[in-house]
Parts: structure tokens; C-alpha cells; sequence
């Protein structure tokens, strides 16, 4: 016959699928079900697979240590506390360690802030082979608040996140499959209209309002904020930030990449291959900003453009010449670009997701255009890359501060040359013609950047 487990009145346990490796917890069999220290309990998802998420400090004598989890929630039930107050709690299951063994255990969440222990051992917890002693303290291995110090560095613990979509378009093909991609994996993906949050901005609290409510605190945010709304959006974003989501793009990256100038600049001093750019604001500078680039046949952008709008060829000296006193004349700022002829109207889209080039397109342009975009009618194949061409896409992207991006090269002579680097790239097109799940690797670029940490640790 197997010798029973013993258990002291009070032992260090760990619950590993909520990331928390030590938890001081007194052993109560007066208690029918454990308890769990938590605060800021907020319950999230659909009604068929509720979710909670919540903040702990494990240490009582250390508050600046903060961890956000969340869990399923498997029930909410009446319980009366030792004092007979009475209170509606989330229930969840986890699985808890102690000494060696590893079983799953019913909690519940309250706030034990005023108690001495983070956690009550219920007598439910206890299978029929452990026994009590309630002389003994710490029966099995001991365990140290230390073992937090190295979390940060440390690979999250999966578990279920709550993930805002900043979009004015929750139906298009990217959002729809952000959502299922998040959906599938066991997270919930909630599609928030940009320009319908307001802010409350204090010393205390970053707040984001939306439709008279203050919205929830998030793990992470998806940004994919439309160039019209730009200024607006990334206020937003930054907001967000500022209650602690994990931004997949930060709002100074996805500004850099949409002021193409600055971008130009960046790759220009990380000696990242361009076609040559030339920008001046006065029109006395006009030819010679033409003879820059290499004269015509030029390339036109407004700064601002995207999805190829305002982005126009000039075939002749003249028609630049005009092309650029016109964009002046409406005081919009512009550059100026070489073209590159032996791309023959080609570009190839590399989409670049945590460092790493997932998968690539050639884009082809419509016949009587030089823009491959698919928006403006290009078609898109699968297409192998270089070594070259993709240290040059990740590159781009890691200059410009991107975790996911479209780098748009150009196949030249010279090697391949950056065209532009895309902040709020489309899936549909990549997906099509590759067949790649990318919703599912930029899901799981989140997984692996949301780190449990509420707050810095002060070790």
C-alpha cells in the first residue's frame, strides 16, 4: 500500500498554468473550496466560453510585485467567508504543485489584499491519499518569491489573452481572420472602431472611453489604423500603451512608416539599399531636384500615400516639372523617386512577422500601370526569395521598429532595394497566394511578446 502525501497547515504551492511558480498558502480543511488572491477581476469573452482575467501580488510584503493571469471560468458561486459575509465569486480550474505531485484543483478569486496568505487550500483540493498535519509547517519542498525575478526573460505561460483590434473595418478579410486566428487559439479578439474612442488622460489613470463606457484593460493590441486617421489613431494606440497592452506595433514605428521621408531617412543611415529619394521644399529647386534622382522618367509620392494612391510616373522632364509644381501649388508634401525600369512594373511584398520573413509575393501591375499594388488591379504569385533579399526585409523592418510588416524590394541589378516599408499590411492578398496561415503567426507573435508582469519589477 502506497504511504500517504502530507501536507503541513501552511506549504509553498505553485500554479503553473497561470505563470505563478510560489504561492504561500495556508491549508484550511474548515474551507470547502481554495481561494485565490485577486484583483481588478474582470470577466471577458462570449457567454458559451467565459474567461476571466485578473491581477495578483503573490508577495504581501512586496506590492510592486504584479502578474496579470487569466483562466476559463467554470462557474461563479455564493460563498460565505469565515466573518458570514456572503460573495458572488469567479470559479476556475488549474492545475497546482506541491512538493511533486501536480493535480487539478478548483479556486476561487477574492480579494485577500488584508490577509497574510495569497491563497486557502480548501479541503476539496485535497485528494483522499493526503493527510494533514497540523503541527507540521512546510511539509514539502520549499519554495522562494526569488523564482520570480527571471520571468520577464522567461517564455509566457499560454494562456487565453484579451486582444483589441483597432479597426474601422471589423468585416474586411484581415480583421475577419485576426479574429479567428486569435479565436482558434484560445484568445478573444474584440474589434474596436478607432475614431469611436475618446481619452481620459490623468496622473493616475490612462483611461480609453468608448460609447460611454471605459474599456476594459487589455493584454495586447492589433493596430491596423487607416492612413486617414493616422494622427488619431496612433494617439489611441498610445493610450492604450499607457495601461499597460503590449502594442504588436508601437505607435513611433507605425508613425515613422507612414512618413515615408522619415523612413527613407532611417534606411538611408542603416546603409539599407533605396531607389535614390530627393526631397526640398522651395520651387527654385525644381530640376535639379529632378537631376537628383537621375532625370526623368521620375517617380512622384505624397508623403501620406498608401494602397499606390498619389503616387504618380512622370514620363518626361516636363510632365515632372508640372507634376511637381502642381503638388506644390495644393501644399502637399511630396518626394521625389528614382525609377527603376528594370523592375518592369514588378515588386515583390515580403511580410515579415517577429523578425522573421513568413512569406513573400511577387506583385505584378495591371496592364498600362507601373503600380503593382494589388488595390490598384496587380495580381500576386508565390515567389522564393534570396538569402540577401531576406536579411534586407528584416532588416527594414527591425530599422523602422516593425514586429509585422510588408517590405515592398525592388529586384535589381544593383540587389534588392526597398521600396517601402508597410505598417498595417493586407493578408488577403498573401494568404491567397501562398496558402500561409499568417493571421496564425502574428497570433502568435502576441503569444510570445505579452509577458504576465503587471508592473516592473523592483529586484
Amino acid at each position: 500500500m502506497s504511504s500517504s502525501f502530507t501536507l503541513g497547515w501552511e506549504e509553498w504551492v505553485s500554479l503553473p498554468s497561470l505563470g505563478l511558480p510560489a504561492i504561500k498558502a495556508k491549508v484550511d480543511t474548515g474551507a470547502r473550496t481554495s481561494a485565490l488572491h485577486a484583483s481588478v477581476i474582470e470577466p471577458f469573452g462570449p457567454i458559451s466560453k467565459p474567461q476571466v482575467r485578473f491581477l495578483i501580488q503573490p508577495n504581501p510584503d512586496d506590492l510592486s510585485m504584479e502578474f496579470t493571469c487569466s483562466a476559463p471560468v467554470v462557474d461563479r458561486r455564493q460563498v460565505t467567508s469565515s466573518n458570514g459575509e456572503a460573495e458572488l465569486r469567479y470559479v476556475i480550474q488549474t492545475e497546482l504543485t506541491c512538493g511533486d505531485r501536480t493535480w487539478p484543483v478548483e479556486m476561487t478569486l477574492t480579494n485577500r489584499e488584508n490577509m497574510q496568505y495569497r491563497m486557502l487550500f480548501g479541503r476539496t483540493s485535497i485528494a483522499d491519499d493526503m493527510v494533514v498535519d497540523p503541527n507540521v509547517s512546510f511539509a514539502q519542498t520549499p519554495l522562494s518569491f526569488d523564482l520570480y525575478k527571471g520571468i520577464p526573460r522567461k517564455k509566457p505561460v499560454k494562456r487565453p489573452l484579451r486582444i483589441a483590434l483597432l479597426t474601422r473595418e471589423p468585416n474586411n478579410y484581415s480583421s475577419s481572420r485576426l479574429i479567428e486566428a486569435g479565436e482558434a487559439r484560445g484568445h478573444v479578439v474584440e474589434a474596436i472602431d478607432t475614431t469611436r474612442c475618446y481619452m481620459k488622460i490623468d496622473a493616475t489613470a490612462s483611461e480609453v472611453h468608448y460609447d460611454g463606457k471605459v474599456l476594459p484593460r487589455y493584454d495586447a493590441v492589433i493596430p491596423r489604423i487607416g492612413p486617414a486617421i493616422t494622427s488619431y489613431g496612433l494617439a489611441v494606440l498610445r493610450q492604450f500603451a499607457n495601461s499597460g497592452a503590449y502594442c504588436l506595433n508601437p505607435p513611433n514605428a507605425i508613425a515613422a512608416s507612414r512618413d515615408k521621408l522619415l523612413a527613407h531617412q532611417l534606411l538611408s543611415r542603416e546603409r539599407i539599399n533605396m531607389p535614390v529619394t530627393a526631397f526640398a521644399n522651395s520651387p527654385k529647386d525644381t530640376k535639379d531636384l529632378i537631376a537628383l534622382v537621375g532625370g526623368a522618367p521620375a517617380v512622384v509620392k505624397l508623403l501620406q500615400s498608401s494602397q499606390g494612391k498619389g503616387v504618380v510616373l512622370a514620363e518626361t522632364k516636363k510632365a515632372a516639372e508640372s507634376l511637381i509644381d502642381a503638388f506644390r501649388g495644393l501644399e502637399a508634401d511630396f518626394l521625389v523617386q528614382q525609377f527603376v525600369e528594370e523592375a518592369a512594373g514588378k515588386d515583390t511584398r515580403c511580410f515579415v512577422v517577429g523578425n522573421k520573413v513568413v512569406a513573400a509575393i511577387q506583385r505584378s501591375a495591371a496592364d498600362g500601370d507601373f503600380r503593382s499594388n494589388l488595390h490598384r488591379g496587380g495580381t500576386a504569385a508565390p515567389v522564393r526569395l534570396t538569402k540577401q533579399e531576406r536579411d534586407v526585409a528584416r532588416r527594414a523592418a527591425q530599422t523602422i521598429g516593425l514586429s509585422v510588416a510588408g517590405v515592398d524590394i525592388l529586384r535589381t541589378s544593383e540587389g534588392p532595394k526597398v521600396l517601402e516599408v508597410n505598417s498595417s499590411p493586407g493578408l488577403e492578398g498573401i494568404e491567397t497566394a501562398t496558402g500561409k496561415d499568417v493571421a496564425s503567426l502574428i497570433i502568435q507573435n502576441l503569444e510570445a511578446k505579452v509577458r504576465p508582469l503587471a508592473r516592473d519589477l523592483k529586484h
